[in-house]
């Protein structure tokens, strides 16, 4: 999309809603951009009524081993959601995460043959196991569905179409993660994925002055820090924390690749080499006039300034999350890290971390996850008792699976209100940030700690619920909306005089909303795919050491160090094979768009 913003821009609807997270917040994945929570009525011991209904036995206990990309959990799912997953299913989920347990996980079982039972994996990987045998065919086995099979026409049918090359009858092998129910055009969230956030009260604190660029944002945050260095309990508050456990195979340092969307350049799925903004423009990482390093600098000027959390190179997300629960951290760069301490109850007091605008900042955002984002549900073709995985996978998206994924429980999470629409109750409204203790009929445990640890869904929160007629997403709903008319909501309208963030940054020009492309991309040569491997891991390292270096001279020869080493690794092919994968999304967003 061009600067002078395209004419489908009437199409790409925003819904116009309340600025807190109320009660959500995800546990942390670098794709998944929904809020992973958990919905409806209390669990029953249903086994045996799902067997008389559908034919499957359920009298055994199955465990399904989950090879699972978006998880920051590794083992057995327990608390309310593993409790109600037993007691319904008579399943008990054993998750495996190569977030928490590295990359070579996926290497290692790849290569034995049997990556696992049920698998949440990225596009690539499933162009890669499909010739090799290890995906099971799943057409016939989702017609005889309740609720999957109303999403393959318009959705599974389309994309597992695209991957011609290993799949050329056209058959369903995976169903996409996070797919919402609007359009292909359609930005439905009250803020972009990624945009500055901070504590409204803090910022306030400090005069709220003007940000103009990137520099006035370090000057505030050195104020900010001035001013506020501990929590009231004494906890040390940092502006800036990062964390390593999400680069993972990302070719880069995410947390700076994430960044970079302010200014309008994002990194396509299966690439590590490029960025690309919404003209289309794709740009090598380690060019000297690249977003990427301009984000790295931003990163080094804020460690020189004292600004970064110490922590940063050695904590994973667990303590970012444990961080940003305390309000120990002053900028945030993701939409649903709100959730960990926004509350409607704060709210009423001004207290909550809200849109803060950088004038020369220019977004890119993809619009809703029609077609998925870029990771898959599959069953792996040794799966044991693939009629009850699949069993499973249909209910997480009937209205009661989805209900408890992104809701919790009603009646203690939520309740039905008199027009028969959902409202948070006084308990929901906290659960996730205080870990509410469940009543032992559910399971007992946090609420938090027992959620669902897949940490991704099949079809988004950004789906409506056949019921209210209003999105499982609780922040989305009308009651939700009218509890978040808070000092701290209305203060920030009249303060930037918008709706919301996205409503902000429209009015002012200062978005691109891009069609969301999630397609296939080609796989990589065992030669590419070493070479990438290669250069992903000298690029994560330097950049890291980069951000810690000692002053610019280090910094800028790290830089140079850096631009020559690659090329030694293969950087030239892996180059040319990445620029074709982003000329194919530059094609197809342009074709999404003149078809509005």
């Amino acid at each position: 999309m061009s600067k002078s913003r395209h004419p489908a821009k009437k199409s790409m609807l925003v819904t116009l809603a309340g600025l807190l997270l109320a009660s959500t917040a995800l546990a942390g994945c670098s794709k998944d951009s929904n809020n992973n929570t958990a919905s409806s009525a209390a669990p029953s011991s249903s086994g045996t009524e799902a067997s008389a209904s559908s034919g499957i036995d359920h009298s055994k206990p199955l465990t399904i081993t989950v090879f699972n990309n978006a998880a920051n959990y590794q083992g057995e799912q327990t608390g309310w959601y593993g409790k109600l997953v037993k007691d319904k299913f008579n399943i008990t989920l054993n998750i495996l995460a190569p977030q928490v347990a590295g990359d070579q996980l996926y290497k290692t079982r790849s290569a034995a043959g049997d990556l696992g039972d049920l698998l949440i994996i990225d596009n690539s990987q499933l162009e890669e196991l499909l010739p090799a045998g290890m995906i099971m065919d799943l057409t016939d086995k989702l017609k005889n569905t309740k609720y999957l099979s109303q999403y393959v026409d318009n959705h599974f049918k389309p994309f597992n179409a695209a991957f011609d090359k290993v799949n050329p009858d056209g058959k369903i092998y995976a169903m996409p993660t996070f797919e919402a129910d609007t359009s292909p055009t359609t930005f439905s969230e009250e803020i972009p994925y990624s945009s500055p956030i901070m504590p409204w009260d803090y910022y306030k604190g400090v005069g709220a002055p003007k940000l103009n660029n990137l520099s006035d944002l370090l000057n505030v945050l050195k104020q900010m820090q001035e001013k506020y260095p501990k929590t009231p309990d004494g906890k040390p508050i940092v502006p800036i924390t990062l964390w390593k456990d999400w680069d993972g195979g990302t070719g880069a340092m995410e947390n700076v690749r994430w960044i970079s969307n302010w200014y309008g350049y994002e990194k396509p799925d299966g690439t590590t080499t490029i960025q690309l903004n919404a003209k289309g423009d794709i740009v090598p990482i380690v060019d000297d006039n690249s977003m990427y390093k301009k984000i790295l600098k931003f990163l080094f000027d804020a460690n020189q300034m004292g600004l970064v959390d110490p922590d940063s190179a050695s904590q994973d997300w667990n303590k970012v999350a444990e961080k940003l629960t305390n309000k120990q951290v002053l900028l945030l760069w993701y939409s649903w890290q709100r959730g960990f301490y926004n509350s409607i109850e704060r709210g009423k007091n001004g207290d909550g971390n809200v849109a803060v605008p950088i004038a020369d900042s220019r977004i890119i955002q993809s619009s809703d996850a029609y077609y998925g984002n870029g990771r898959v549900f599959a069953i792996g073709s040794k799966a044991k008792d693939p009629d009850r995985i699949i069993e499973f996978l249909d209910w997480t998206v009937s209205p009661e699976g989805m209900r408890y994924y992104t809701n919790g429980f009603e009646g203690f999470n939520y309740e039905k209100t008199a027009d028969g629409k959902f409202k948070l109750t006084e308990v929901g409204q906290t659960a996730f940030q205080k870990n509410t203790p469940v009543p032992d009929e559910y399971g007992g445990g946090g609420y938090q700690d027992g959620q669902s640890k897949l940490n991704t869904m099949i079809m988004s929160d950004f789906t409506k619920d056949p019921d209210t007629g209003e999105f499982y997403n609780n922040n989305y709903w009308s009651s939700t909306i009218e509890a978040n008319k808070t000092a701290l909501t209305t203060d920030w309208q009249q303060t930037y005089n918008a709706t919301n963030a996205t409503d902000y940054y429209l009015k002012n020009n200062m978005i691109d909303i891009v069609p969301n492309i999630n397609t296939s991309l080609g796989s990589d040569s065992s030669d590419i795919k070493n070479k990438r491997s290669q250069i992903s891991d000298y690029v994560k390292n330097t950049s890291w050491k980069m951000v810690f270096a000692k002053d610019q001279a280090d910094f800028e020869q790290m830089w140079t160090k850096m631009q020559k080493d690659v090329v030694g690794l293969g950087w030239d092919d892996v180059l040319a094979v990445d620029t074709a994968k982003a000329q194919k999304i530059v094609k197809m967003r342009a074709d999404a768009l003149a078809s509005q």
